[in-house]
């Protein structure tokens, strides 16, 4: 028998903003003429719609509610539609056009992060707009989440309070650890909501942690057009030191040109991933222009534009993109820009993901200072960042820390305060544990542990090498003498320095006083028979090979003896500055042909004594008098010398970080 009344078309269910305006429509056949009235429920009242007669409803979207449509007809036969629901968003991401929107899903919720104890229930929540409304599927570590309803499975998907679907485990275990994700999808697409990652019986006790912590740290020292700096060195080593406490995997760079740069955070870019704690530093030259700040990399012409250095605010943007939980952007370097003409670069405005924080070592327009106090030099900003940066306490709060210290210290009165700015919305700490989320697959930093091996000269002299990374670009090799048979007198050792390494690797006269200030704190009061320092890691293009000259007097013939053995570092290892490197094992020993060589007491002759000088960081790029004739400046001086002889004493002197356009 023919129902008298069939609904050919039912209304379907949407999920749309609020103010959307849509038609519900509903379609019958019947034996006569049929009549439609269509009616609401909210808050579990069901209310006729005055005048909604028709087959099509129009709406504009004002609150979430349920409708159905009535149709009878002229021999009082009726039936109802399906009830559906609109949803209404009442907070929807900016830059939804309406007008250009067909209805395809839009994710306006997020699943989020979770760490559960086992056993315990955990519920993941999202959802989306479209129309019809979009239907969703569960996925765990990339596997779908079959909707069983059967109580006994422990994954349910139901709907939640909030008219979000959720995916539902009642009784968690540790296997159920993992990345999930929820695809939204109708008659016109798919949208995938953010992948979130589950933790349970993993860190659950603490509020806070890390998937993993890394950390680029650059020092711009040895300008090639500009005035050299002295701190950065000293201040790239103390941080790496310190970062490293705190779980880091650290890499530190000395003297990057632009390329070297741009390929050592691309190569920190890569590394990152969600829920990673990243830190950033540079110290050097620099500058802010309208908000956006520049480091001047060590070949920057003179004068330089922006095309010339590097966008931080390009960096951070990238970092995000990486989903990460904490970014911390740390520039020891000026604020100053004085060439308007330059046009800024293009860059993205970050996303507000409530996860990063600079810290500038002075505040905007002005510059950040450096102390030199006999062989020691350090930035105003490292030299109280360095006392705070341990505390266990929310990373903004360290900063504010540091802030105050700066702002107390006589030496820099009116000249530098420092800076914070941060969109950090919860207290994450440097000091939080790590929990990773499954094994890396490299290894990002380096290690300070010193490696050493011991070697035995044809004469029985037994000499113990040496080889010390103070950065990921520089290692130093040391020896010295163990065993002096007796037969022997006289010793003295000699690492020779390869020649074809001169415009490379070749130890800078300005980095010298500083490293063997490091050294000296590595070896504590331990004498070195000799030093060779390798630096420019990045630049080798040959294994390198070092050659070790032992010269001493034979007692029986009074007669001077030079032996001598070489070892060669394998290209392969040198050129590895973003990943762990490890010296302790040179691939051969072989009798040498090469002349030449430098031994401790040699090699300071061939640095340059900078005892009571200090160095800055200005606009201009001037420094104080330098004791280095070849990096004075002919330009008029920012700062005359006079304002500073209120801040200095004879062996402490402060000296601005900045640019040089």
């Amino acid at each position: 028998m023919q129902e008298a009344i069939v609904i050919t078309e039912q209304p379907v269910s949407v999920s749309v903003p609020l103010g959307y305006s849509f038609t519900l429509r509903c379609r019958a056949e019947g034996q006569t003429l049929l009549q439609y009235q269509w009616f609401c429920q909210y808050q579990s009242v069901c209310n006729q719609i005055p005048g909604a007669t028709k087959q099509d409803l129009p709406i504009t979207a004002q609150q979430t509610q349920l409708y159905t449509c009535r149709v009878n007809d002229l021999y009082k036969n009726a039936v109802f539609s399906d009830w559906v629901k609109v949803e209404v968003h009442h907070c929807v991401a900016r830059g939804l056009p309406p007008w250009l929107w067909q209805g395809e899903p839009v994710i306006v919720l997020n699943p989020t992060e979770q760490r559960v104890d086992v056993g315990k229930p955990l519920q993941l929540q999202c959802a989306a707009m479209g129309v019809p409304a979009p239907s969703y599927q569960w996925y765990q570590n990339g596997n779908l989440l079959e909707n069983q309803k059967k109580k006994k499975l422990w994954v349910m998907l139901s709907w939640g309070s909030s008219d979000t679907w959720a995916a539902e485990i009642s009784h968690a275990k540790v296997s159920d650890s993992g990345t999930y994700l929820c695809c939204a999808s109708n008659s016109h697409g798919e949208h995938w909501t953010n992948a979130v990652d589950i933790h349970v019986g993993t860190c659950h006790s603490e509020k806070f942690f890390a998937t993993g912590k890394i950390a680029l740290l650059v020092g711009n020292n040895h300008y090639q057009h500009h005035p050299n700096l002295m701190a950065p060195v000293m201040d790239v080593f103390e941080l790496s030191l310190l970062l490293e406490q705190l779980g880091f995997q650290v890499v530190s760079l000395l003297d990057l040109n632009k390329t070297e740069m741009e390929a050592a955070v691309s190569r920190f870019l890569e590394l990152l991933g969600k829920g990673v704690y990243a830190i950033f530093y540079y110290a050097g030259h620099g500058y802010e222009h309208l908000g956006r700040n520049y480091m001047v990399p060590v070949d920057a012409p003179q004068p330089y534009a922006p095309e010339n250095c590097i966008s931080v605010q390009r960096i951070l943007q990238r970092m995000q993109q990486q989903q990460t939980a904490l970014n911390l952007i740390l520039l020891d370097t000026c604020r100053k820009w004085y060439n308007s003409e330059c046009a800024l670069s293009q860059v993205q405005p970050l996303e507000p993901w409530g996860n990063t924080i600079y810290g500038y070592a002075t505040c905007e327009d002005a510059e950040a200072y450096e102390l030199q106090d006999g062989e020691f030099s350090s930035g105003i900003f490292m030299k109280y960042l360095k006392k705070h940066i341990l505390q266990e306490k929310k990373v903004t709060h360290m900063l504010e820390d540091v802030l105050e210290d700066i702002g107390q210290d006589p030496l820099v009165t009116g000249k530098q305060v420092m800076e914070i700015k941060h969109t950090l919305k919860e207290a994450r700490s440097l000091t939080d544990p790590i929990c990773p989320l499954g094994a890396r697959a490299e290894r990002w930093g380096h290690s300070h542990e010193l490696l050493s091996k011991r070697v035995t000269f044809p004469c029985g002299a037994r000499v113990e090498l040496r080889f010390h990374r103070l950065f990921s670009n520089l290692i130093c090799v040391c020896a010295k003498l163990q065993h002096s048979p007796a037969h022997i007198a006289d010793t003295r050792l000699l690492l020779c320095r390869p020649t074809e390494m001169d415009s490379v690797a070749i130890q800078k006269e300005s980095h010298w006083d500083q490293v063997k200030s490091l050294l000296s704190s590595v070896y504590k009061q331990e004498e070195l028979d000799c030093v060779f320092q390798l630096c420019g890691l990045q630049k080798i293009q040959t294994d390198v090979v070092l050659q070790l000259d032992l010269h001493y007097t034979q007692l029986s013939t009074k007669q001077r003896i030079c032996e001598s053995l070489q070892t060669t570092l394998q290209k392969s290892l040198l050129g590895q500055f973003f990943s762990h490197m490890n010296y302790s094992q040179p691939n051969y020993w072989r009798p040498p042909a090469c002349a030449g060589g430098v031994c401790l007491r040699d090699a300071v002759a061939l640095s340059m004594d900078l005892k009571g000088q200090a160095s800055v960081r200005t606009g201009f790029g001037h420094s104080l008098p330098s004791s280095n004739p070849s990096n004075s400046s002919s330009e008029p001086e920012e700062n005359d010398e006079s304002d500073l002889n209120d801040l200095c004493s004879a062996l402490l002197r402060a000296g601005p970080r900045q640019g040089c356009p």
